[in-house]
């Protein structure tokens, strides 16, 4: 038989709005059935009448009365296909590098989505609704990659880990190493490249070029990258790590520079003495191999991602020797 129950507000939960607090608990529960609830006084917080755009505090509770949905955001009246929240789960924690009670992170797979967009059904965000914990959260996004870039990808388990991780990247208090195959060589073999970028519809979409300081939307962007090792003159390894976190930054600039990352359908235009290199699957080379964060609960985060097959193919037949990657990352003089 439902029963009434009584809630206490979490410390990662302070200054929530109310309404909000409800969709994180019980996502089933409609915002109007939520208004009619408080309106007739049997949603109370701290024993008063509230009203959906109330702030709650830690501490408080919340008086919750008959919803007709359950604690992990299930509604008898949403039908769900049998094992769809276990399969995206089961498929998020094979791609998991590191879990605890805070943070996840995952080994992202090239093709798969972050988050939504223009006929995408399947992307990490929907897929994070199968990771609910036992109070209703879901996990937070605080960072993204692009669809065909592989590797790590942090997310964020409860809402005060999210702003903490959320303030570290906005500080640029993390540091994120990324390997990618390029075309040719760069001189010098360690560089650092400053332009501002501004977004590009182009004919395969959204793109970035470089455009001047004043422009319209330009934003500041910084790419430091060294050269780890090279296939003759044809193509190189580089780290590539980003001091700000533009869209398509290390795509774009890899391509400003000359030296486009192999397989970019956006960034890479051939020229007609150019032939794809026999053996390399025509596949974006750029992996996010490591971050290094503050913990939200204290310390570092510290994770590694290993590479797709596609780049382990590619480095296998270049002969490159992975051990080599973390000699050459790449830092500001």
């Amino acid at each position: 038989m439902a029963t009434v129950v009584t809630k206490t507000v979490a410390p990662d939960e302070a200054d929530m709005r109310l309404d909000r607090w409800f969709k994180d608990h019980y996502p089933g529960l409609s915002f109007g059935h939520l208004q009619k609830l408080l309106r007739s006084g049997q949603v109370r917080v701290d024993g008063g009448r509230a009203k959906t755009n109330d702030r709650v505090h830690p501490g408080q509770t919340i008086r919750i009365p008959p919803l007709g949905v359950d604690d992990a955001g299930g509604s008898p009246h949403v039908a769900r296909p049998a094992g769809a929240r276990g399969s995206a789960a089961d498929e998020l924690m094979a791609m998991c590098l590191y879990e605890d009670d805070h943070v996840f992170v995952f080994n992202k797979p090239q093709g798969l989505a972050v988050q939504g967009g223009s006929g995408l059904s399947t992307h990490v965000d929907a897929m994070l609704e199968a990771l609910r914990d036992t109070k209703g959260q879901k996990p937070r996004l605080v960072h993204r990659l692009d669809r065909e870039t592989t590797g790590v990808l942090v997310v964020a388990r409860t809402r005060l880990a999210a702003s903490k991780l959320a303030g570290s990247f906005r500080a640029r208090a993390t540091r994120k190493i990324y390997w990618a195959l390029v075309k040719g060589v760069p001189r010098p073999p360690q560089g650092r490249v400053s332009t501002w970028l501004a977004k590009d519809g182009g004919p395969t979409g959204e793109k970035m070029k470089v455009a001047r300081h004043g422009d319209d939307d330009a934003s500041h962007a910084v790419s430091l990258y060294s050269v780890v090792d090279n296939a003759g003159p044809a193509l190189a390894w580089l780290t590539m790590r980003p001091v700000t976190g533009r869209t398509h930054q290390l795509r774009a600039h890899a391509a400003h520079i000359g030296h486009p990352i192999i397989g970019d359908p956006k960034y890479f235009e051939a020229d007609t003495n150019w032939s794809f290199p026999g053996g390399l699957q025509n596949k974006l080379h750029l992996h996010a191999r490591r971050i290094v964060i503050p913990h939200p609960a204290g310390g570092t985060l510290d994770v590694t991602a290993p590479l797709p097959p596609h780049m382990v193919q590619s480095w296998n037949l270049l002969g490159f020797d992975t051990d080599l990657g973390g000699e050459a990352e790449p830092d500001e003089e």
